[in-house]
C-alpha cells in the first residue's frame, strides 16, 4: 500500500481548498470553483547541488525542492493577487480566476538571487505550471 500518495493527494485537496477560501476573502477577486481546478501549481528548485557535472547524471545531484520559499502573484496592473509559502516540497497550487498574471519568486536565504519572474496565462479548467530556479551558488 503506498500510504505516501494518499497522504500527497490530500495535502493537495487542503492545500486548494485553503487556497479558495483565501481567494473568496481577497476584495475584488472572485474566487473560482473547486471543481474547475483553475489556477497555478508553482515549483521551486535551486541547483546545481553538485560541484561537477555527472554524465550520466547522478541523481543525487538532482535539483532539490526549496522549501518555504515566498512567491507573490500579481496581475498584469501589478497589483499583488496572492502571497504563497511553498511547502516542504517546494511546491504550491494556487486557485486563480481566468487571466494573465505576474509570479514574483522573493529571495531566498542561503541562496544567489532570486528565481527569475514568470509572466503566465491562466486557462479555464487548467492548473498551468510554473517552476522557478533558484541558484545554490555551488560551482
Amino acid at each position: 500500500m503506498n500510504t505516501g500518495r494518499g497522504r500527497w493527494s490530500i495535502i493537495v485537496a487542503i492545500s486548494l481548498a485553503l487556497s479558495l477560501a483565501l481567494a473568496a476573502c481577497s476584495a475584488g477577486v472572485p474566487s473560482p470553483s473547486l471543481a474547475s481546478g483553475t489556477g497555478l501549481t508553482i515549483t521551486a528548485v535551486a541547483g546545481p547541488v553538485c560541484p561537477v557535472e555527472r554524465i550520466p547524471p547522478d541523481p543525487a545531484c538532482a535539483p532539490r525542492p526549496v522549501a518555504g520559499a515566498t512567491v507573490v502573484v500579481q496581475d498584469r496592473q501589478n497589483k499583488s493577487v496572492t502571497t504563497v509559502v511553498l511547502d516542504a516540497h517546494g511546491a504550491a497550487i494556487v486557485a486563480l480566476p481566468v487571466g494573465d498574471y505576474v509570479v514574483q519568486p522573493q529571495r531566498v536565504t542561503g541562496l544567489l538571487g532570486t528565481a527569475q519572474t514568470a509572466n503566465v496565462t491562466v486557462v479555464d479548467g487548467t492548473l498551468t505550471p510554473v517552476v522557478l530556479s533558484y541558484d545554490t551558488g555551488i560551482r
